[in-house]
Formats: structure tokens, C-alpha cells, sequence
């Protein structure tokens, strides 16, 4: 018998003043078997830091979901669809290969991956120069430290603060509050 997602609900107030935008997101996030808490904020903490493109990119009028993720290898684990059904911005977190990657640009207008935990600068190393003909894509890594610290902010039902300010997303919550600076790699 295959083992179920574990459903999270999660209330998430953004204030991105560096992109002005300001919206209330009611989240239902599935942590599959294989997912780790941390892992899972790691997720969360992406849309926080993309949900100005709703509005940036669509204008307001389109999708900011979380998708399949480890359930399909083949879907992103966030991704930002206009109402035409066009992928504008294909988000995915950890150290995804070379190849799923060169396909996720092929299917969206842009590409986004959160690297993170320890593991993060050796699989830099090892992919950066396979990466170079994808002019669609961004890195973001995301400071060793801030996983552990977003995966003890978990809770089944969370009420979330996100703040994004020159650069600097702070989520905060009932368990305390983490501050993260994504640094840019590509």
C-alpha cells in the first residue's frame, strides 16, 4: 500500500515591498512521504519570493500554484500559468539534473531553482558549466542554515508572515521567524 501526502494548510500574508505587492495566500501544501519539512518550507518560501510575478507578469490575472513537485518528476514545484495556459515562470527547488532542466526551459518563459542545504555548493560545481546555453534560467542559492530553520517553522495549520525587503525574505510564524538572502549564481 503506497504511502499518502501529508496535507498542510497554510495561511501566508506577503508584504514584498521591494516589488510592491501586498496579498493574503490561502495555501494547501502536500508534503509527499519522501519530502522533508524543510524541503516543503523551502517551497513556500519560493512562492513568497515569486508571488510579485503574478501581478509583474500576468498582471493579476493568471495562476501562482504549487505543483506536483516529487509526486512528477515532470512538473515543476511551483509554477506561475497565465489565463491563456502559457507557463511564464517554472519554479524548482533543491538540485534538480541538467536535463529536467534544459526541458522545464523549453516549457516556460522563465526558470527559477532554490538550491539548498550543504549539499548545494557541490552540485553547483558539478552542473554549472552544463547550464550555460540556458539563457531562461536563474539560480538562486539559499543559505545552508535557512532550511533547518524554515522546516522548524512547520506546522499542519500555519499562519505565516512573508516579508521581502532589499532582498531579504523574512517569514515569520508561531514558532519564530527566519531571515534568508537568496544569493544569485546564474
Amino acid at each position: 500500500m503506497a504511502l499518502k501526502s501529508t496535507v498542510f494548510k497554510a495561511h501566508l500574508q506577503i508584504a514584498d515591498i521591494d516589488h510592491g505587492h501586498y496579498a493574503d495566500h490561502a495555501l494547501t501544501l502536500a508534503r509527499h512521504p519522501s519530502e522533508t519539512d524543510e524541503r516543503m518550507m523551502v517551497r513556500l518560501a519560493a512562492l513568497a519570493l515569486n508571488a510579485h510575478e503574478l501581478v509583474d507578469i500576468c498582471g493579476g490575472d493568471g495562476t501562482l500554484a504549487f505543483g506536483a513537485g516529487l509526486s512528477d518528476p515532470d512538473d515543476p514545484d511551483l509554477h506561475l500559468t497565465d489565463f491563456t495556459g502559457r507557463k511564464r515562470l517554472w519554479v524548482e527547488v533543491g538540485q534538480p539534473e541538467d536535463k529536467p532542466l534544459a526541458k522545464a526551459c523549453s516549457q516556460a518563459d522563465a526558470v527559477r531553482v532554490y538550491p539548498f542545504g550543504p549539499a548545494a555548493e557541490v552540485w553547483w560545481r558539478g552542473i554549472e558549466n552544463k547550464l550555460t546555453r540556458l539563457d531562461k534560467l536563474q539560480v538562486w542559492r539559499l543559505p545552508a542554515e535557512a532550511a533547518p530553520a524554515l522546516g522548524a517553522l512547520a506546522e499542519r495549520s500555519m499562519q505565516l508572515q512573508a516579508t521581502v525587503l532589499e532582498g531579504v525574505l523574512t517569514l515569520s510564524g508561531e514558532r519564530g521567524s527566519v531571515s534568508l538572502e537568496p544569493v544569485r549564481w546564474r
